[in-house]
């Protein structure tokens, strides 16, 4: 049997994406120590560094205390002092978050639409996603990590157009979590279209977060790597997911793996 691993992280360097509201802390890695700073009367020498972001920088995962409606978390669990310390959440933090280890899917959205990448700020419908399984012979199954690609991963290295990012829908993220996915991601900034519009039914912005972390208690993966996958149509694989335990924290960076080549997956 041979296994195929596919990296599903964007690199992560200086002057990647950010979201509005990290880019005052942004991504930071620098050497403090160098193998130049020590004697060369030393045989032996070491490298460190210091880096500085935010959970939610880079490909990462969303927490359930990420996101609050009227003050409540996920299970109605009211925001207090001792559930929101200046050291993070008692209930919901990303430690909480066991490591992941299922079926995935990939709903290639642009590759059924037979096009590079959607158009900019496209809202994906239900119908989208169930038109790409049928393109792709999948049926969705309750456990199963959910993953969508608009295309804008190859956009990368262009901010000013990623931030531009096609999204899914309200009505297509009711659809996912009405199929069972334990985790939905996509390679955009935040699944959804994050454009600050406040939405007509639930009257929030960044409506989807608020149905999948809040009310249903589904994670959020963002910024993925979905190229390979989608160039070599592998469509069904195992996923493997493992967040940092951040005590208290509201996400985690992340490096999802998908794995082909075992048994139950193609």
């Amino acid at each position: 049997m041979v296994f195929k691993v596919y990296d599903l992280e964007q690199p992560r360097i200086h002057g990647m994406p950010i979201h509005p509201v990290h880019k005052p802390v942004g991504f930071t890695y620098v050497l403090h120590r160098k193998h130049s700073d020590a004697p060369l009367s030393n045989k032996r020498s070491s490298a460190s560094g210091v880096l500085m972001m935010t959970e939610h920088t880079g490909t990462h995962i969303d927490a359930l205390c990420h996101q609050a409606l009227n003050r409540e978390l996920n299970g109605i669990i009211k925001i207090t002092p001792e559930i929101e310390t200046p050291y993070g959440f008692t209930v919901h933090g990303i430690e909480k978050v066991r490591p992941i280890v299922t079926r995935g899917i990939l709903l290639d959205v642009a590759g059924s639409k037979g096009v590079r990448i959607l158009p900019e700020r496209y809202r994906i419908s239900s119908g989208d996603l169930q038109k790409c399984c049928e393109d792709e012979g999948l049926k969705p199954r309750r456990g199963d990590v959910m993953l969508v690609r608009t295309g804008y991963g190859t956009t990368w290295n262009a901010p000013e157009r990623y931030a531009l990012a096609a999204g899914v829908s309200l009505e297509a993220t009711q659809w996912a979590a009405s199929e069972g996915a334990c985790c939905v991601g996509a390679d955009n900034m935040a699944w959804e279209v994050d454009d600050g519009q406040i939405d007509e039914e639930m009257g929030v912005t960044l409506p989807c977060h608020v149905l999948l972390l809040v009310k249903k208690g589904i994670y959020i993966l963002e910024n993925l790597r979905l190229e390979e996958l989608s160039l070599e149509r592998i469509y069904e694989f195992l996923f493997v997911c493992s967040p940092l335990k951040i005590v208290g924290a509201t996400g985690s960076p992340v490096r999802p793996i998908a794995v082909t080549g075992v048994d139950g997956f193609k």
